[in-house]
């Protein structure tokens, strides 16, 4: 097609698959017809997937970007498909993950006249898109804006929007000429590294060498640094724990590795931060200081790529701007190996004895079936490729503590939006980032009634197009929005709002059967581990929903390791003077450590 027959919206699409661009995952709507049209020129390329539900299509692109490294693109119309995007490109700002958004409004001849569908986007997006939000009114603004909105995603790691009102999509495209008042354009981007001066490396060598009992924590800044991270670990004697977001930046198999922090946190990473003397911060904002050492007893060095987010969290002596892979790469030549392992030695101890209290928990009987147990027998069975995604609720707490990350897993959930209704979206995104490898998704009922139950329709629909078809999605089924009562009973002693905080029971897995796709459904602790195994060697789709007891308190990590030990066994076995003697200790214990918590997650 020549520029002189090329639409704008033809260009648009030819230009996003210039830079790569294969998936869009948006809806119709007439606000963007003209791209839809262009679509059908250009024999769906790039790949227009269809959501169910303009939030879901931003999903989608967030868990793709997540799991493929690469631009995450949704699309949707004027007016109400513009509004729906909000949450998902809100979860991509907050999780620093590279979306664009390409939203239609009414024809310019409407605008300012109250109509239809014609709402002010440039109010709407200029927080969730601050980073670059643009209005074509001409086709010379083309290609300028375009390639900026996706230099500017992937720069910033953050949801830019482009905003093409309906005529000006049915232009005819013409380019930007050698002229005043015009803006050329052109593809190409490098690779870049932001690297730290060396005398602030120095520094940074100064505080770790002094340390004797050196904590690391790690965010999903660190993932492209994996061998880094062991070897300064392994040369400092230091133990790692991780944020929420970078759970998969390091493998749960080495000994030293604590696993979350935060309040869905363990034990072991509680007690490295309450006890060390020296902090190592690596690609992670984790915002909840209360769970780092206490001010003045640690001295700290932060390693992040945007100088944005640099020492922020806590009181850190050096901050090193720069790409995590190779700050480390000239920080390792200038550290002293700590001789003395018992540091080291009694991080490794605590891990050992968190693993087996997490096992003595998942193994207590519960009514039907205890939700830890669920996620237990999951862990053992996944492929060591498996992408995994977790919603946000209760059914967070049991895959931060309960899954190992090794091999090649990958995993995400929405960290610090901690928005529900995300793993199944995420799970789509991830299928079509990586087809070849299988997909599993955690998510409680809450979520499923939200969103997931509507993107099952999604699934059915794309379920052939993946190389890998194993796409398994887990519903915790308590009917109960679980998390949320937890917080209730913790933070005020008030016991559950049965109104707010009771759901329906829904037949998952019988949904998913009407879809076409296999269901199964378990009211019994001896079918779980059988369940699991049916679904991950099920040829598509499988929806496995798991009644489970509400009544199991995610315990927090700064409870005493007996309280652990003893908790489930006193409420659920029915002993209710040591249960609320345990309780009222709980209690006490999340009102020191959180004494005005609104969020309802600590993933950061």
């Amino acid at each position: 097609m020549t520029h002189m027959t090329m639409k704008v919206a033809d260009y648009i699409l030819a230009r996003l698959s210039e830079w790569g661009v294969e998936h869009v995952f948006g809806y119709p709507g007439d606000g963007i017809n003209g791209l839809l049209a262009a679509w059908g020129r250009a024999e769906n390329e790039p790949r227009f997937i269809q959501a169910r539900h303009e939030e879901m299509a931003a999903f989608d692109a967030v868990g793709y970007a997540k799991f493929s490294g690469r631009l995450g693109v949704c699309a949707a119309t004027s007016g109400p498909g513009a509004i729906h995007l909000l949450n998902g490109l809100y979860d991509a700002k907050l999780d620093h993950v590279p979306v664009v958004a390409l939203v239609g409004q009414t024809h310019r001849s409407a605008m300012g006249g109250s109509y239809q569908q014609e709402v002010d986007l440039h109010s709407l997006y200029k927080d969730v898109a601050s980073d670059f939000l643009e209005t074509v009114t001409v086709p010379e603004q083309l290609p300028n804006v375009l390639d900026r909105a996706i230099r500017t995603a992937y720069a910033r790691r953050a949801p830019t929007a482009v905003i093409i009102p309906a005529d000006v999509q049915e232009l005819d495209y013409t380019p930007p000429t050698h002229e005043f008042k015009m803006v050329p354009s052109s593809l190409d981007r490098s690779g870049w590294s932001a690297v730290p001066s060396s005398t602030a490396v120095q520094r940074a060598a100064e505080v770790l060498n002094a340390g004797e009992r050196v904590a690391i924590l790690v965010g999903q800044g660190a993932a492209g640094a994996r061998q880094e991270v062991q070897r300064i670990a392994e040369t400092l004697g230091a133990g790692v724990a991780k944020a929420l977001l970078g759970l998969d930046a390091l493998s749960d198999e080495l000994p030293y590795v604590t696993g979350p922090i935060g309040l869905l946190g363990t034990r072991p990473s509680y007690e490295m931060m309450r006890d060390c003397d020296t902090l190592l911060t690596i690609g992670s904002s984790f915002p909840y200081a209360q769970f780092l050492p206490e001010f003045g007893t640690a001295r700290g060095v932060q390693i992040d790529l945007d100088p944005h987010m640099i020492g922020m969290r806590y009181p850190y002596e050096v901050n090193l701007v720069g790409d995590a892979r190779e700050t480390l790469l000239r920080l390792l030549p200038l550290l002293e190996r700590k001789e003395a392992r018992d540091w080291q030695e009694e991080i490794i101890g605590g891990v050992r004895r968190w693993r087996e209290v997490m096992a003595l928990r998942a193994e207590v009987s519960a009514d039907p079936v205890n939700p830890e147990y669920v996620a237990r027998c999951l862990d053992p069975l996944l492929p060591s490729d498996a992408v995994l995604t977790c919603d946000s609720g209760s059914v967070a707490n049991w895959y931060a503590r309960h899954l190992t990350m090794r091999g090649e897993m990958r995993a995400s959930l929405s960290g610090t939006l901690a928005t529900m209704g995300c793993g199944v979206p995420y799970a789509i995104g991830a299928k079509f980032a990586r087809p070849d490898r299988p997909a599993v998704a955690l998510v409680g009922d809450g979520a499923m009634q939200m969103n997931g139950l509507a993107e099952l329709i999604t699934v059915a629909k794309y379920r052939h197009e993946w190389e890998d078809p194993r796409l398994v999605i887990g519903v915790w089924n308590n009917q109960d929005l679980n998390q949320v009562t937890w917080e209730m009973r913790a933070m005020g002693g008030a016991p559950q709002f049965r109104p707010s905080q009771e759901i329906p029971d829904v037949s998952y897995a019988r949904f998913a059967e009407s879809l076409g796709m296999t269901g199964i459904r378990v009211e019994k602790p001896e079918q779980v581990e059988q369940a699991w195994r049916d679904a991950l060697s099920a040829d598509g789709p499988v929806v496995v929903e798991f009644l489970t007891d509400p009544a199991v308190p995610p315990i927090p990590p700064h409870a005493t390791w007996e309280q652990m030990e003893a908790t489930v066994e006193s409420i659920i076995k029915g002993d209710p003077d040591r249960a609320s003697m345990i309780r009222q200790g709980l209690k006490a214990k999340v009102q020191e450590f959180w004494p005005h918590r609104k969020k309802t997650s600590d993933e950061a």
